[in-house]
């Protein structure tokens, strides 16, 4: 389920002119993601639809079009309408083809955002949308504030026919993926993979490489996805961390992250290849 947004997706700031019911509602309510529910799946709520809802907007967003979409993100108070049903955005993981998922991500990253910086950062002014770019500028000192992204990496660790994967402090047993980890400040991605797969797991590798990015919206993530091969080094657990980690053959896996992941594309690259 690889993100197929850039061939279809077009990121705008100016919404077209009236209304209309090619539109794309993703509206949140409490936090909670409204659908219209359609053969058990959750869908975005059509223009038409939206103008009948009995709720009181706080903030729309437009983000763009998608085949002949445009595409809104709404905070709003009141109840869930009759007939709909709302979850948090993970209720659409796997369930929604994944670039409506990416734009249910895209619309909840833009909404915290709005919420988080109303008020200047820097000198405490309020706050306005800037005129060309999607940020918001300061009146008052000039600061410009951007939606938040945090880079980060994820790798799959190579051992001949084996991967090196790890179960979270806060995990279930039984369930394992691949090693991941923030870039810090001064960090270049390759340093902070290096970085955390030393703290994480106390081993060292080499022969990095890229395989793709995924955005990730719990809560503004950009996962840079590696391969890389193991290079020396036991297994030391990072305490508090990591419960567990341990090699496991392509074809004698533990219990991994569905389809829609990235980890799981990692995998599923190196048990393809393995199987020839």
């Amino acid at each position: 389920m690889w993100p197929n947004e850039p061939d279809d997706f077009e990121s705008l700031l100016t919404p077209p002119q009236g209304t209309s019911e090619d539109a794309w509602y993703f509206l949140f309510l409490d936090g909670q993601l409204v659908s219209v529910p359609s053969r058990g799946m959750p869908e975005p709520i059509d223009g038409d639809a939206f103008r009948w809802l009995d709720v009181q907007v706080k903030c729309r967003h437009y983000l763009g079009e998608y085949r002949g979409n445009s595409c809104y993100a709404v905070e709003a108070e009141g109840s869930i309408p009759e007939g709909y049903a709302a979850s948090d955005l993970r209720g659409w993981l796997g369930r929604v083809d994944s670039p409506i998922f990416y734009l249910a991500g895209r619309a909840q990253q833009i909404i915290d955002w709005h919420n988080t910086h109303q008020f200047c950062g820097r000198c405490g002014a309020q706050t306005a949308d800037h005129h060309n770019d999607r940020a918001k500028a300061c009146p008052a000192c000039g600061h410009i504030a951007y939606p938040r992204l945090s880079p980060s990496i994820i790798v799959l660790v190579r051992r001949d026919d084996e991967m090196l994967l790890a179960r979270n402090a806060n995990w279930p047993t039984g369930f394992y993926s691949t090693l991941a980890g923030f870039v810090e400040p001064g960090e270049s991605v390759e340093q902070t993979l290096h970085r955390e797969v030393l703290e994480e797991v106390g081993i060292r590798v080499s022969n990095l490489r890229y395989f793709g990015s995924q955005s990730w919206p719990f809560p503004n993530s950009l996962m840079l996805g590696y391969h890389a091969d193991y290079a020396g080094g036991d297994i030391v657990c990072q305490e508090g961390e990591i419960a567990d980690a341990r090699w496991f053959r392509f074809d004698d896996m533990p219990n991994v992250p569905p389809p829609t992941a990235i980890s799981r594309w990692l995998i599923d690259a190196f048990v393809n290849e393995r199987k020839g």
